[in-house]
């Protein structure tokens, strides 16, 4: 039969009762250790004090303040009866153990007052265990030094914690801002292509739709086409993003482009009114990390975009070489420049120097001594990727 709600927090108070009940049951249970046994054994007295100690260590793991009085109080009252001083060396270091708990738990402004007040118990304890000025002013040293050094392993056990917790919080911060640059860049990456594709065609098509419909229906068919790829490459991204559908499924991903679909990505920019000429070079059947393919074709995808939009040229050149340990991949043309890749004018140029910084690679882009504008990215390869 399942526990009631009712049920539940009384077995859960069961254990915690024990605790503290074994825990009152400390001084009492101390106070006989110390007077005990046959001929008052040692021994039996050290062992019995011990099992007391011992009762306490439940409450003081979760409790520390709340174990510390039956603690202080058992060692008050076995002090009174003057025992052998060895008696008491495990109920001291007991209470500055716990000591040490609070101050792992507690703030200072808990820890200070409750050390002091440990202290001062002690203190008075040693009153009775001791004789002799000497002695009785060593033993307090003794005491106060225990005591300060518990305290300041506390300290510095939370500092720690304090420290782990904070660098956890930084890096948790830094992952989800490397996580929404990621997604920026991917989602531009995406988007701006395709966009600037559509929309010169979407202006040729308003332009000879009465004219020339065939040219205006070829305008539309490489708009639809664009438009598919488009919330494709979206649904991939978000897919990624989302980790599972709605109805707790895995969502579906396509591939992610890669340099294989640079022909693909020349055609639609062909569209656009910009022919693209791509040179693979070096060992072009090699494979790729996905990491290193997926950059290369943003990177690519970008400059192309940028040609479209802003050099007013109708060709342009793409070439990748694959070599033993770098991929280049070189994007050059004759055009007016790219104001969109100069700093400050767009995102592109950022987005493309991240995606090569974060392989290890380099990004250069600028205007050619000859007119136009080149970009060019070396991509570190790890060792055998460009085997087949």
């Amino acid at each position: 039969m399942p526990a009631t709600p009712a049920d539940q927090p009384s077995s859960g108070r069961i254990p915690a009762a024990l605790a503290r009940g074994a825990a009152v049951a400390h001084p009492f249970l101390l106070l006989a250790a110390v007077r005990t046994g046959p001929y008052r054994s040692t021994e039996l007295r050290l062992f019995l004090t011990a099992v007391s100690v011992g009762l306490v260590l439940p409450l003081a793991r979760r409790h520390p303040l709340a174990a510390l009085v039956p603690l202080l109080a058992g060692l008050l009252a076995a002090a009174t009866t003057r025992p052998d001083a060895a008696l008491l060396y495990l109920p001291v270091l007991a209470a500055d153990a716990v000591v040490g708990r609070i101050a792992v738990q507690r703030p200072l402004r808990v820890l200070v007052p409750t050390a002091l007040g440990a202290l001062a118990v002690q203190i008075a304890a040693a009153t009775y265990t001791t004789s002799g000025q000497d002695v009785f002013v060593s033993t307090v040293v003794a005491l106060a030094l225990a005591l300060l050094t518990a305290g300041l392993l506390g300290r510095s056990v939370r500092e720690r914690r304090d420290h782990t917790a904070e660098l956890r919080a930084a890096t948790t911060a830094e992952a989800v801002a490397a996580e929404r640059l990621r997604i920026a860049r991917e989602l531009h990456d995406v988007v701006a292509h395709s966009i600037g594709v559509i929309a010169i065609q979407a202006g040729v098509g308003r332009r000879v739709i009465e004219t020339q419909p065939a040219e205006a229906r070829n305008a539309l068919a490489t708009i639809e086409t664009t438009s598919r790829e488009t919330l494709a490459g979206l649904r991939r991204t978000l897919g990624a993003l989302r980790g599972a559908a709605a109805d707790g499924r895995p969502a579906p991903r396509d591939p992610a482009p890669g340099l294989a679909d640079l022909e693909r990505l020349a055609a639609s920019t062909a569209d656009a009114g910009v022919r693209v000429e791509v040179r693979h070079l070096g060992n072009p059947d090699g494979t790729l990390p996905p990491e290193v393919d997926l950059a290369a074709y943003r990177i690519v995808q970008e400059s192309l975009t940028n040609v479209v939009r802003h050099a007013a040229t109708p060709t342009c050149r793409v070439t990748v070489e694959r070599r033993t340990d770098t991929l280049l991949v070189e994007i050059a043309d004759d055009g007016r420049g790219a104001p969109g890749a100069e700093p400050g004018g767009g995102y592109g140029l950022v987005g493309m120097r991240e995606r090569a910084a974060l392989l290890g690679g380099s990004l250069s882009a600028g205007p050619r001594p000859g007119g136009g504008f080149h970009v060019t990215a070396l991509l570190p390869l790890p060792e055998g990727a460009s085997t087949p």
